[in-house]
């Protein structure tokens, strides 16, 4: 099978497809039902079962909030299975405020995502948009973190999902290499329109990783992927989840073909109510 196309992101090699672990760990944007199904259902085997698919095709690459558990066991899995490492992206939560748990302590957390293989880590967005200053129009003390996180030998950048972070941190000239930035078609969670959003990635000083390109599953996979591969650049990343194997192999071959912009010819679904149109859709 041809490697997925890649890109560089601070001297490292990344697939331009990342694996995102939302459908592993129980983060459906949908219900709480549906997440409770996502923890119940997967195992580190069913996890191990779509990383394969995804590292065989060349996508060799995880982001998430961690690397452990059922989540971890499957990756060290998949890692056999396929002959090669998968690259760790890790958007770890710490403390920014004093008196803050010491368990959570920013060293104390870069070690740690450092001790499970993190080559990357990006505060989450719910540390970088608590100290996105829009009135300032700079990112307080980020420059504190990133230092750290290099002391810890990872890769830094950020995860937001504020535009103005990105706008920011060029501007400021902060020591990120790449930054996780939401986009897609249907705007969901997004802070300002797509096209706002479509016009920062592509000014971006660093490759960006875009995240939810499907809307957390509200948009068709062609749709959601059309939309994202044919407005990024390059050098940027789409970063998407899937609950099964099937659908990570949906997605590589998809993408694939969009990539070659080409239309995707893959079976469609089937409902009594498209009985008339199956002679045409074949």
């Amino acid at each position: 099978m041809t490697e997925f196309p890649r890109t560089n992101v601070g001297g490292v090699s990344l697939p331009r497809l990342l694996i995102g672990t939302n459908w592993f760990l129980g983060y459906s944007h949908t219900s709480r039902a549906q997440d409770k199904f996502i923890r119940d259902y997967q195992t580190a085997g069913r996890i191990a079962d779509i990383l394969t698919v995804f590292g065989q095709a060349g996508v060799d690459a995880v982001m998430g909030p961690h690397m452990k558990g059922a989540l971890g066991e499957g990756l060290d899995l998949a890692e056999q299975r396929c002959g090669r490492p998968f690259t760790r992206i890790i958007t770890p939560h710490f403390n920014i405020l004093p008196d803050g748990p010491a368990e959570m302590e920013p060293a104390r957390v870069f070690a740690d995502c450092r001790a499970q293989g993190a080559t990357f880590c990006l505060p989450h967005q719910g540390i970088t948009d608590a100290l996105t200053d829009r009135r300032a129009r700079r990112i307080r003390d980020i420059d504190t973190y990133t230092k750290l996180i290099r002391e810890h030998d990872m890769i830094p950048g950020l995860s937001s999902h504020m535009p103005e972070s990105i706008v920011y941190a060029d501007a400021q000239g902060a020591d990120v290499e790449t930054y996780i930035q939401l986009y897609n078609a249907a705007g969901f969670l997004m802070q300002v329109e797509a096209d706002w959003v479509m016009r920062i990635i592509n000014q971006a000083k660093k490759p960006v990783m875009t995240i939810k390109p499907l809307a957390a599953g509200r948009l068709l996979p062609v749709v959601g992927l059309s939309f994202v591969w044919s407005t990024i650049r390059d050098q940027d990343m789409v970063t998407i989840g899937t609950t099964t194997a099937d659908e990570a192999r949906e997605i590589v071959d998809i993408s694939t073909e969009l990539l070659h912009q080409r239309v995707p010819d893959y079976e469609l679904q089937t409902t009594r109510s498209k009985s008339s149109l199956q002679a045409a859709a074949g």
